[in-house]
């Protein structure tokens, strides 16, 4: 019975102790907001600055609540480099200026991709681009990225 006792104490003690650790892993999963299922395609920079702001003005960011997440139709075409484009008629400011402004208020910004061809929304997607997407959504200062799987041709060889 004391050996019982004594192993319910150390594995609460051990419990206890893990909890205060530093492991570099959130306290909560990611949470936040992604623009797709009230906006799909009908995003723009104004709305997702005023997203932004409130989630600091209901206090949702206080209870973690902090990825402002942009999903499909930011992106309009690549340039001439391969490099991704957003659409500068929806995001005059480009994608740099609101990440920093998301930054600005505390919070976290994300962005969506693909691994196929196009995106869901037949957009510029990912395949054959990882390496200088990755290197421009860091540019960006993007700290989430949805990586979505339309289009993708390795699921279409049979």
């Amino acid at each position: 019975m004391v050996v019982k006792i004594i192993s319910i104490l150390v594995l609460l003690t051990v419990i206890q102790m893990s909890a205060g650790l530093d492991t570099g892993l959130g306290k909560t999963p990611a949470m936040g907001w992604n623009s797709w299922n009230y906006y799909g395609c009908n995003i723009n920079e104004e709305i997702v600055r005023e997203t932004a702001q409130l989630l600091i003005s209901t206090c949702l960011a206080k209870k973690g609540y902090v990825y402002v997440n942009i999903d499909d139709c930011w992106q309009k075409e690549r340039d001439v480099n391969g490099r991704i484009v957003d659409d500068k008629e929806a995001f005059p400011f480009g994608m740099k200026e609101l990440a920093d402004y998301i930054h600005s208020l505390g919070l976290k910004f994300g962005l969506y991709s693909n691994a196929g061809t196009m995106t869901c929304q037949k957009r510029p997607g990912g395949l054959n681009y990882e390496d200088i997407d990755a290197q421009t959504y860091t540019e960006w200062g993007v700290d989430y990225l949805k990586y979505d799987n339309c289009f993708n041709e390795i699921f279409l060889v049979k």
